[in-house]
């Protein structure tokens, strides 16, 4: 006969497991998978620009229409690629559960859940140019008059021939 090795303790997600289904039940959120598995399902680029809010079921439709809260900038690139979104949500259900995605910037239920941060991603390290392409972007841009316009250009010019070299093309 096996033992048990836990000796009298708990999960913390078997405590937890009863208050999260309650609160996510009230949202619409049949299966909290969604709202914990988000960035698992949508991806990690998705999910720093958005997240689920709720789940409203229609009287006498089929499917659930589901609430993504998203920022004004982020909306359109959300619109576009709604169908992706939707089938990726339904395939963590297992069934077409999903039929409808509507994209808010503030929360249906209050502007308290509508000032949701997202973050951006990560930005890499900016590799400076070595002297040589430096000397040939301001060989380049050295017509011009205006110094800031001029710095901006030999910065371009710069960011090109790096990575002209990288791919062994010409300017």
């Amino acid at each position: 006969m096996r033992r048990p090795t836990t000796k009298g303790f708990a999960r913390t997600s078997s405590l937890l497991r009863d208050r999260i289904r309650k609160a996510s039940e009230t949202r619409g959120f049949a299966e909290t998978r969604v709202l914990t598995h988000w960035a698992e399902i949508v991806g990690d680029d998705m999910a720093r620009i958005c997240r689920p809010v709720d789940v409203k079921y229609g009287r006498q439709s089929f499917g659930a229409t589901l609430t993504i809260l998203t920022t004004g900038a982020q909306a359109p690139i959300l619109e576009m690629q709604k169908e992706t979104l939707r089938a990726r949500i339904n395939a963590a259900y297992g069934y077409n559960a999903i039929a409808h995605l509507r994209i808010t910037q503030t929360a249906p239920t209050g502007f308290a859940d509508g000032q949701a941060q997202f973050g951006a991603a990560p930005q890499k390290e900016r590799v400076k140019p070595d002297a040589q392409i430096q000397q040939e972007a301001a060989r380049v841009t050295a017509t011009f008059e205006n110094a800031d316009l001029r710095q901006a250009l030999e910065q371009l010019a710069g960011n090109v021939l790096m990575k002209n070299k990288h791919t062994k093309k010409g300017f």
